[in-house]
């Protein structure tokens, strides 16, 4: 079994979001989003996976479709396929978030 401790992997970028690779099969893929303030994932589209956020730490401004909502820690959100998504950390504090995709786009 592989298990890992997911907020001790925490990479963060001066330049853009960072993703840290948790797990990636021929199914889906899991990463650790880590969002500095001010930092966001632009709005785009994935066609044929579903994306789902869970934030792990911190406050962030998800986008889904039309809708905008912001998140804490505890809450999770689903970006179905097809559906514009994306986040933006607009506090102080920096953000981590679970993403796990399916099926894996990059396969």
């Amino acid at each position: 079994m592989h298990s890992i401790e997911v907020l001790c992997q925490q990479e963060f970028s001066s330049e853009k979001m960072k993703k840290v690779s948790l797990f990636d099969t021929a199914n889906l893929f899991c990463d650790l989003y880590c969002l500095r303030p001010g930092q966001s994932q632009k709005p785009h589209t994935h066609q044929g996976a579903d994306k789902i956020y869970y934030v792990l730490q911190g406050r962030g401004t998800f986008l889904v479709g039309e809708e905008e909502k912001v998140l804490q820690a505890g809450e999770i959100v689903l970006a179905p396929s097809g559906a514009v998504h994306g986040v933006t950390n607009h506090t102080p504090q920096p953000l981590n978030l679970l993403v796990v995709m399916a099926p894996n786009p990059n396969r």
